[in-house]
């Protein structure tokens, strides 16, 4: 009998349809704990003693199944575990609410750790944080790469009209968050939509690739290297440069103290966000002169993001450490966005 059930998963159904689905897998009772520091779906770490998973299912009470389809994460590792893309094994994917009370995967667990602070880095150091950060560029240049039609991604989106599209809907967000004045907001979003990009040739898109959605560990030669890119919730067919323009967002050196979004980028070592377009560039022979628009996206759409949660906590439906001061944060996301769109 299982002990301890972390909330959300029941250990003894878990055990009992994994016994069904995949006889020989599991050899003794189930221990698991939830892991930290997720935005959106739960992520479980489950082991038998002598083998270890991790299990993905919607966070509680989830009302928008479309938000958290576990069907959708489960079949693009499950395309690119072939791939020269870093994921972990899809094991099991089991679309019956009445196993957990949601839909959920099974996943090989990996060994690797999500570095998401200055401070994390500080204790690997300036040259294996900076191999680190320039690994991550090419391992988005290696997914970039990935003929979705090939792995059976082909119909994983719909191309056509993604900028546009992106940014229709994070204006709908703001609108839906709307309870105070933010001064510059409505006219980085104009900015945007009158600067709309011609879109490349549509690849995979990550949606949220920042260093502390991959696991990295250091190999036998000693070398950091990443060993699995994980939260493939947002994934879709787009355009690739959403992906580059979020990293270069998340590579700004911001002076935030005690910030509650993570931001790894002031460590010694870190490579700046011109030097990460510059290798991504070279490396996928992409043309990235339009980048300052992705980048500016990226600030306007974490700064939507933000909104919402500081809404979220104004009405008292958020509760956390740091969450009091996500409000003062957004305006300083807005002005990067409206800088970074003006001046490159």
């Amino acid at each position: 009998m299982s002990v301890g059930h972390p909330p959300g998963l029941d250990l003894d159904q878990l055990r009992r349809h994994l016994d069904r689905e995949r006889p020989g897998l599991v050899a003794g009772p189930l221990s698991g704990r939830i892991v930290e520091g997720g935005r959106s779906n739960l992520t479980y770490i489950v082991d038998d003693g002598s083998s270890t998973w991790v299990v993905r299912r919607p966070p509680l009470g989830h009302v928008l199944a479309t938000a958290h389809d576990m069907k959708r994460e489960h079949r693009v590792i499950s395309a690119l575990h072939p791939t020269s893309v870093p994921v972990p094994e899809a094991l099991l994917l089991c679309e019956d609410d009445s196993v957990v009370g949601a839909p959920f995967y099974v996943m090989e667990f990996v060994a690797g750790t999500p570095y998401r602070t200055a401070e994390q880095l500080a204790q690997i150091g300036p040259e294996r944080t900076r191999a680190a950060v320039l690994g991550l560029v090419d391992t988005l240049v290696d997914l970039h790469a990935v003929d979705p039609a090939e792995v059976g991604l082909g119909d994983f989106g719909r191309p056509d009209g993604f900028l546009d599209r992106q940014l229709r809907r994070w204006g709908k967000q703001l609108d839906a968050s709307r309870n105070r004045e933010l001064a510059g907001v409505d006219e980085l979003h104009a900015a945007l939509g009158r600067a709309l990009p011609t879109s490349p040739a549509a690849t995979i898109v990550h949606g949220d690739y920042r260093l502390d959605n991959v696991l990295i560990n250091q190999d036998d030669d000693g070398v950091d290297r990443i060993k699995a890119v994980l939260d493939w919730e947002m994934s879709t067919l787009g355009d690739p440069l959403t992906d580059l323009g979020l990293l270069a967002m998340y590579s700004a050196k911001l002076d935030l103290p005690d910030s509650p979004v993570s931001t790894s980028a002031a460590a010694a070592g870190h490579p700046d966000a011109s030097e990460l377009i510059e290798r991504y560039a070279a490396r996928s022979g992409r043309d990235v002169s339009a980048v300052s628009w992705y980048t500016a996206f990226a600030w306007f759409k974490l700064a939507v993001i933000l909104e919402g949660i500081h809404y979220r906590y104004t009405l008292g439906q958020t509760v956390g450490a740091g969450f009091d001061r996500i409000g003062e944060l957004v305006p300083v996301f807005i002005e990067h966005g409206l800088t970074t769109l003006q001046e490159g």
